[in-house]
């Protein structure tokens, strides 16, 4: 995890229309960026509904969701489609941002080992720092905290 009181990584990534978004453009709101593994999982749509249901109150304390793993921009197009999804979602095949917020790790599932997302969450002040850090996160309950935490 990024260090607390840093300066959060910047990023140009595709959202879910195909359109580039930026960090630099939330400046002056709090930033709830979560990082997950994959698109239409049970986990994945637990966490992403739970911000969905959330997401007015959320809007309410000046604060947006950002949601990025390495699935394809229509992947997301489809997804926030069928979950009624309000919040970003960015694209990033290249895992250019995961892993400069260092959420790419070794990880041991059903035996196997591999690399992959380790589902976390960075809540970015209105300056763009890194405000709080969260790692190893419950998908039901991330969403939850992060409201707490805003």
């Amino acid at each position: 995890m990024l260090e607390i009181g840093t300066k959060a990584p910047n990023f140009s990534l595709k959202d879910d229309n195909g359109e580039v978004r930026t960090l630099d453009e939330f400046k002056g709101k709090k930033v709830i960026l979560y990082f997950y593994p994959k698109d239409n999982t049970p986990g994945c749509t637990k966490q992403a509904c739970g911000f969905r249901d959330l997401y007015p109150q959320i809007e309410e304390k000046d604060a947006v969701v950002i949601g990025i793993n390495k699935d394809s921009v229509e992947s997301h197009k489809k997804f926030k489609e069928k979950h009624d999804l309000p919040f970003i979602l960015l694209s990033d095949p290249d895992l250019e941002v995961v892993k400069a917020y260092d959420v790419w790790k070794e990880k041991k599932i059903f035996g196997k080992t591999g690399f992959g997302i380790e589902r976390s969450t960075y809540l970015i002040d209105e300056k763009g720092n890194i405000e709080k850090a969260f790692n190893k996160v419950k998908a039901s309950e991330n969403p939850n905290d992060m409201l707490k935490e805003i």
